[in-house]
């Protein structure tokens, strides 16, 4: 059925070959379809022959008049097939087909029902759509389907396409704020030696020119430290990182994340800062600062509270952090069925059991802070409890939108975490971090108290209510390929 649809495209295109190019170079456009609709009475009243470009979004055979829908990036306006204004009417009617690229020339009139549109006097093809359009498109359920073919996705759904914009405007304001704040934005290596700045399972890949392997980063921290350590005291970096692990609402393998150090700062600093930047991309997206998050409604427009750690997770599990064993926290993963692996360290576990106890239950953004120090290893130790560190997570609508902390800039106790998670990896642990040689030997020339924050794009989805993926404007998807993988090839040649 697909393939007769498409080869009876080939025949219309073929006809048009005969006549014309249906694949020109060069297009005339006066306008966009924005703007005519803006100028719409002015442009009316002179009659002006105007020229639009666009796709052909539907067709409605009248008989001797044809209705159609012309869009282009700003807009959408109706056209008007006439056959006593177009000579070539007839040929125009057995070439053309829905989503067709066209450019028309003619001038603005509203029809009798008072809809604006433009009185087509010559129109050319200028791309042919080879393969049709699904009709029953907005019935598809199947959201595997919408990701895959998310051109079509784009095309036919003006919410997904705006999705798309105020995601590019919510960088935009993030990456604006930083400047203005005296930030250097920078660029640093996706290919690392050696994967660190994160607990997550890295994706390896092979040098062919170096003949060594390397590893995607999974963070954009260590390098950025460097940085600082190189005498910059303000730098940023919005970049793609990859983590070989699972894919669920908020996790994906390759996202975008931003991350920023401060020198001369502390957490304090950064929460005070980053409340900022949140609240004011907030405002940009939405006009207000109140979203909705599944049943939720969201209030940003608060000074946001400190939580501390160890109250909250004693208060939702029954647990204290000063004195818990491994041995209370392994029960207590196995009591919520987290089916902890046995070679998980006191750290793991604490952040599985607050993940599934506490995280859900904190809607409102919040500062959480001061967690134990097993479960980071490059923030500073807080003054009044060294088993504590200075870190803050923003946390709302039951999940994490961002974590930050003074930063360790103390080579010796930092070795000393490196080492522990070294055991901890040497036991299993595939997340766990590596002890960096290189990251050392900068923190040993000298680096400055500094504070360092992260997000990634999941403060985006949150903020839309959709799955991260789905915020994703091309998804890494598994290959839909046919039996023997190759592609299936309709269009008959």
């Amino acid at each position: 059925m697909l393939d007769d649809l498409i080869n009876e495209r080939l025949k219309k295109l073929e006809k048009y070959r005969k006549l014309g190019n249906p694949y020109p170079a060069s297009v005339r456009r006066d306008f966009l379809i924005a703007e005519v609709l803006e100028k719409f009475s002015e442009l009316e009243e002179s009659e002006k022959n105007i020229s639009i470009v666009g796709r052909l979004m539907s067709w409605r055979d009248q008989g001797k008049i044809i209705f159609a829908d012309l869009k282009d990036g700003s807009g959408k306006i109706q056209v008007v097939f006439n056959a006593n204004e177009l000579k070539n009417f007839d040929f125009l009617n057995e070439t053309l087909d829905t989503g067709d690229f066209i450019q028309v020339a003619g001038s603005a009139f509203k029809t009798k029902k008072g809809e604006k549109s433009v009185l087509i006097k010559s129109a050319e093809m200028i791309s042919k759509s080879m393969r049709p359009w699904p009709s029953t498109w907005f019935g598809i359920e199947d959201v595997e389907k919408k990701l895959r073919e998310r051109y079509l996705d784009l095309l036919l759904n003006d919410e997904v396409r705006d999705l798309f914009i105020k995601k590019s405007r919510f960088w935009d304001v993030v990456r604006s704020s930083l400047v203005k704040e005296d930030f250097l934005e920078t660029e640093t290596p996706v290919l690392e030696s050696l994967p660190g700045g994160a607990e997550a399972e890295p994706f390896k890949t092979h040098h062919n020119a170096l003949n060594t392997d390397f590893y995607l980063r999974i963070s954009l921290e260590l390098p950025l430290k460097k940085l600082l350590v190189g005498g910059y005291e303000k730098v940023f970096e919005i970049g793609r990182i990859f983590r070989n692990e699972g894919i669920d609402k908020e996790h994906l393998q390759d996202y975008t994340q931003m991350e920023c150090y401060w020198a001369y700062a502390d957490y304090k600093d950064m929460m005070a800062l980053t409340q900022k930047i949140y609240k004011k991309a907030v405002k940009e997206i939405f006009g207000e600062l109140k979203t909705k998050s599944g049943e939720h409604v969201i209030d940003w427009d608060t000074k946001w509270p400190l939580v501390d750690y160890y109250e909250v997770f004693k208060k939702e599990t029954g647990i204290d952090l000063k004195n818990a064993t491994k041995e209370e926290l392994h029960k207590k993963a196995h009591e919520l069925n987290l089916d902890p692996e046995s070679f998980l360290g006191r750290g793991r576990l604490i952040d599985l059991i607050y993940k599934k106890s506490v995280r859900p239950k904190l809607i409102q953004p919040c500062f959480l802070v001061d967690p134990p120090v097993d479960i980071e290893p490059l923030a500073k130790r807080t003054e009044y409890d060294s088993n504590r560190v200075e870190r803050f997570q923003i946390v709302a609508a039951g999940t994490e939108l961002g974590k930050g902390f003074s930063e360790l800039n103390d080579p010796i106790d930092q070795r000393k975490r490196f080492e522990e998670q070294t055991k901890l990896k040497e036991a299993g642990d595939r997340e766990a971090q590596n002890l960096d040689e290189d990251f050392l030997q900068a923190l040993e020339c000298g680096m400055p108290p500094a504070a360092g924050f992260g997000m990634s794009e999941r403060f985006f989805s949150v903020l839309m209510d959709k799955p991260v993926r789905e915020c994703v404007i091309f998804p890494l998807m598994k290959p839909n390929l046919p039996a023997g993988g190759q592609n299936n090839k309709n269009v008959k040649h």
